[in-house]
């Protein structure tokens, strides 16, 4: 299976962005290893730009916009948007939007550049709940998006930490880069 990140941003932003861009290749890298370890599937990984050029019909990109270039670009690939909007409808706290083979989430910017901390806390931790679910999904877990939203809302309201990682992707309680939903509880 081919897991294709898809760093949307905005034509204007694109060189004061590249940096995150950068940190998502990395974070590609890193799901794979994740998944691997977490649902014993193997993946590939491919992490792209897609440049918003200004002057869009209506002037927005949206969720059916997305699901489009799905589809465009093949339903058996595995498409993650990292979006700069949230999802017009989620039923995610994380402000995330999951179907077969899609994914999405809205990437926060970050307020200052090279701040990887919060791209790991912020973003990367919202992308493991949204692959949680699909390849809970996948695996024909029962109640998976329940099971999904509880650990998650533990991560909000219970002071339940995420997991953390460091480059080697290890778990680490020090020098993370990657952060996920605590998976101790996921069983496949």
């Amino acid at each position: 299976m081919l897991l294709h990140f898809i760093f949307l941003v905005k034509e204007e932003e694109l060189e004061q962005r590249k940096w995150e861009f950068q940190y998502v290749e990395k974070m590609a890298n890193f799901y794979k290893t994740w998944i691997e370890n977490t649902f014993s599937q193997k993946v590939d990984v491919q992490s792209d730009e897609m440049i918003v050029k200004p002057g869009r019909r209506f002037g927005m990109l949206d969720t059916p916009v997305l699901l489009e270039d799905h589809e465009s670009r093949g339903e058996h690939i595995f498409h993650f948007y990292l979006a700069y909007f949230r999802p017009m409808w989620t039923d995610c706290t994380c402000e995330g939007y999951f179907a077969e083979n899609f994914g999405m989430i809205w990437w926060q910017k970050s307020p200052q550049k090279d701040d990887l901390n919060f791209l790991m806390e912020k973003n990367c931790s919202k992308v493991s709940h949204e692959l949680a679910h699909e390849f809970l999904r996948q695996a024909r877990y029962k109640n998976y998006k329940e099971l999904v939203h509880d650990i998650w809302d533990k991560h909000l309201f219970a002071s339940l930490p995420f997991e953390h990682y460091d480059v080697n992707h290890k778990k680490t309680e020090k020098n993370s880069l990657f952060a996920t939903l605590d998976t101790s509880s996921l069983k496949t």
